[in-house]
């Protein structure tokens, strides 16, 4: 029997162990003070008046308006882009037709759009200066300076999540098991609930935590579009702009401490899914 060699495992890296040193620490020195050290300067604001200033801040009429309000937009938002990102993942991935590429680039548009741009967009669109925003206030329906409104731009600069993160797991799911459940007999809807959502349950919910994320704290789009109106069209973002320009610091910094806890939920909760579910969701972890 001839003698096996068994060749010495070639490392990742050739830098010597300094130089390593050096860019983890220097990767490190960037995180800390880009990340971590405005997210602490956040909270420890929010709190230089004790945990009675903070509960006194949330207490604010305008305060309370805006968690509502922003609340609101993500649980009307999400979830209509949750099934145009269903819908338009499986019009891509399980069928052929004219037009597919154009349609793939329409969704991401507002990923190249400035969220500015889109508000301003719609303001052109549906503002009082507009031949339909002038007959949609004529007739009691404004869009603009409206909640109508906020939903639209927030519609705009979200759509994308979910369908981004669909689109690649069901190509690479491929379509022979939608196939042959219709082979055997099974209607589109059931083929739909039985086999194409269950292969799709943890991207889909991936992609409904970044909307989700994105629509709690988009303020371009929503600031253009809304006007800023207290009580009635600010959201937690634009209120936090608002807070601040008043010197209210520490209403300011409450308020944004609580979109940052959102944050790191929605943070939380991703990591866990791609944690539990890595192997489901190779295919969008591009985040």
């Amino acid at each position: 029997m001839s003698d096996i060699v068994l060749s010495r495992p070639v490392p990742v890296t050739t830098e010597p162990p300094l130089i390593r040193s050096l860019l983890i620490g220097l990767a490190l020195t960037f995180v800390a003070l880009f990340l971590f050290a405005p997210l602490v300067t956040v909270f420890v604001e929010a709190l230089k008046q004790g945990w009675a200033g903070a509960l006194d801040a949330l207490r604010m009429p305008d305060a309370q308006a805006a968690i509502r309000m922003t609340l609101t937009i993500a649980a009307i938002a999400v979830p209509i882009n949750a099934i145009f990102g269903i819908a338009a993942a499986w019009a891509i991935t399980k069928f052929d037709f004219p037009g597919k590429a154009f349609l793939i680039t329409l969704i991401d548009l507002p990923f190249a759009v400035s969220p500015v741009v889109a508000g301003l967009m719609l303001v052109l669109l549906f503002g009082a200066n507009s031949t339909l925003g002038g007959w949609l206030i004529a007739n009691d329906m404004p869009i603009v300076f409206a909640f109508p409104g906020i939903i639209m731009a927030t519609l705009f600069v979200t759509f994308p999540f979910v369908a981004r993160e669909l689109i690649p797991v069901m190509i690479e799911q491929g379509r022979a098991e939608e196939e042959a459940a219709l082979t055997l007999g099974a209607s589109g809807w059931r083929t739909f609930f039985t086999v194409t959502l269950p292969n799709i349950r943890w991207a889909l919910l991936y992609g409904v935590l970044l909307c989700n994320a994105r629509a709690m704290g988009e303020f371009g789009a929503v600031a253009v579009v809304s006007g800023k109106i207290r009580g009635e069209t600010a959201t937690m973002p634009t209120m936090v702009e608002m807070f601040y320009n008043e010197y209210l610091a520490v209403a300011a910094f409450t308020l944004a401490a609580v979109l940052a806890m959102l944050a790191l939920l929605t943070l939380l909760l991703k990591s866990l899914l791609e944690w539990r579910h890595a192997d489901l969701l190779a295919a969008t972890r591009r985040h």
